[in-house]
């Protein structure tokens, strides 16, 4: 009788386990027909295109010829012996790391300005309007606004009394467009730090006064830490973001004068659709992708991190 029981009592849990499972599966089943749609388009627009793209860099100008044949890394050795891509690169990394930094100073500085107690309700929601104004334009309307203000006969020529060539002379074009994404970009910081300045506690503050620190030491030592984790998370999507930066510079100088403001999208680009090597341009591309990448590793590996 009891070995009876102790077969029925088996049964019984098995059957349990196996209507667990069942249900398990169905929900994990449910799950990935909701993502299915979602899925299928980032494989067909993206997983299939980059994987198409790396295979154009081993082969022989795709796409213009019929029947391109395999090269190996003949494409990377060209273009990386290439001195208009270190020149792109070079450009790259001043026009990113110049926009980023910034991107960060004013954004914590209008933030923190926004967040002071010493503005009153109308002047705070007046500047922080103002500050973020650029925040609200696309990227053809700031390269559109931005080329009508400093042209020849534009209004910042107008005020400085000059006619000065701002986007055309060699010595300044640079220095311009990183002044355009840096008025274009800083607004992204200056909210994100505005709402990391809003949660941080009033009690941290009040204690390291209470301990004798002055504004500067609670700066250092209360503000920054508590803003740490947003701050790395910003400065990794920018650059990424700014490292990637194409249209502002296609729109406001094409990669010239001569090749002072050539980037690595614009260098891209004008392999592909102004000399039409596409096996060149795909290789580029996949340089450009290699180096996104590791930043985007660095940006996951922060977002773990923090959870």
């Amino acid at each position: 009788m009891s070995l009876r029981t102790t077969d029925d009592t088996e049964v019984i849990v098995t059957g349990v386990s196996l209507s667990r499972r069942r249900r398990q599966l169905r929900k994990t089943t449910e799950s990935y027909a909701f993502l299915s749609p979602t899925l299928i388009l980032l494989f067909v627009l993206m997983i299939v295109p980059i994987v198409m793209v790396i295979g154009y860099s081993f082969q022989d100008n795709v796409i213009l010829n019929k029947s391109p044949h395999f090269v190996g890394v003949a494409n990377y050795v060209e273009i990386l012996s290439d001195p208009g891509f270190w020149k792109a690169t070079g450009n790259t990394i001043l026009f990113t790391v110049a926009s980023v930094i910034a991107h960060l100073v004013l954004g914590l500085g209008f933030a923190m300005m926004l967040n002071s107690p010493l503005l009153g309700r109308f002047s705070r929601s007046f500047f922080r309007a103002l500050y973020i104004l650029p925040w609200l334009f696309t990227v053809a309307v700031i390269a559109v606004l931005w080329r009508m203000l400093l042209a020849p006969n534009g209004v910042v020529n107008f005020l400085l009394n000059t006619d000065i060539e701002w986007l055309a002379s060699p010595q300044l074009a640079l220095g311009t467009i990183i002044f355009i994404n840096i008025w274009a970009g800083y607004p992204f910081f200056m909210v994100s730090l505005l709402a990391g300045l809003q949660g941080i506690p009033n009690e941290l503050n009040e204690a390291a006064t209470v301990d004798g620190a002055g504004a500067i030491q609670r700066f250092w030592n209360v503000t920054i830490p508590q803003l740490r984790p947003i701050i790395v998370s910003l400065v990794l999507l920018d650059l990424i973001w700014t490292s990637q930066q194409f249209a502002l510079i296609w729109m406001t100088t094409g990669g010239g004068p001569i090749d002072v403001t050539e980037v690595l999208s614009t260098f891209t680009y004008k392999l592909a659709f102004a000399k039409y090597d596409f096996s060149l341009a795909a290789t580029s591309a996949v340089l450009v992708l290699a180096m996104s990448m590791v930043l985007a590793v660095f940006y996951v590996r922060h977002q773990k991190a923090r959870d």
